[in-house]
């Protein structure tokens, strides 16, 4: 029992010191001061070491940096601090509502779901619960089920699963 503990203890770890050296270097500021990271990396994190850990911004706002291993597999979002200007302008621009796009289904149209691959299709028929555009998701009563499902819109009176790809 005890060598089983000394062993699960001696296990090898990622450095999470090294990642926020790795982490302010990639930002190009020191933690804690504006555009650098908010604060260190939990030292308490137990993750696999990694022989080659990726850096990338998560969006383009620069809000986190994205610290992953391919192999074993691991991901971590490390939040930067924005100045306060800067963040203001990026919520405001992520709360901006995007232009209406046309809605190709209507709440009460029928609609077909249909999903499938090579080899393997299946429809069923329902009736929209909410008005969608091209992409859009909504709810779909089907006549054989209590629950609505959740569908896409493909066009007028069509729709797929979500993680269906026409």
């Amino acid at each position: 029992m005890i060598a089983l503990a000394l062993a699960l203890a001696a296990a090898p770890h990622q450095d999470t010191a090294a990642l926020d050296k790795a982490v302010a270097a990639f930002a190009g500021k020191a933690i804690g001061e504006d555009g650098g990271p908010r604060a260190a990396i939990d030292g308490r994190l137990r993750l696999k070491q990694c022989p080659t850990v990726a850096l990338s911004w998560r969006t383009d706002a620069h809000d986190a940096v994205v610290v992953s291993c391919a192999s074993p597999e691991w991901r971590l979002f490390v939040p930067i601090r924005m100045p306060a200007q800067q963040a203001v302008v990026a919520r405001a621009a992520a709360a901006a509502p995007a232009p209406a796009a046309e809605k190709i289904i209507k709440r009460g149209d029928p609609l077909v779901i249909e999903a499938g691959s090579d080899g393997f299709s299946i429809t069923r028929e329902g009736i929209a619960l909410a008005d969608a555009a091209e992409g859009q998701r909504l709810m779909v009563r089907v006549d054989s089920g209590k629950m609505p499902v959740q569908a896409v819109a493909l066009a007028p009176g069509r729709a797929t699963l979500p993680g269906w790809v026409e």
